[in-house]
């Protein structure tokens, strides 16, 4: 059963940052965890929980699963050398 993705207000414009061909490649990968949240080459996040990140080229989308509630919130998009970088 596929899950529901989520999209925080943030990534949304993260994503409107990005060059169009790497937005869509990225939109793809977002799409593409309703049906599997879990893709190959996905990485759990060291130090949380429910926290995973997956590829577009030298891009990361960060994420959060919930398979009770079969959720998937996606709460950070950007380049690989920022994106892990914590914001206050």
């Amino acid at each position: 059963m596929a899950h529901h993705v989520e999209i925080e207000p943030q990534v949304l414009k993260e994503l409107r940052n990005l060059p169009l061909a790497d937005e869509r490649r990225v939109v793809e990968k977002i799409r593409g965890l309703a049906e599997e949240p879990r893709p190959i080459g996905c990485e759990k996040m060291a130090g949380q929980r429910d926290a995973w990140r997956i590829r577009s080229g030298n891009y990361r989308v960060v994420y959060r699963v919930d398979d009770s509630e079969q959720v998937v919130t996606v709460t950070r998009v950007g380049h690989r050398r920022e994106v892990y970088r914590r914001t206050r």
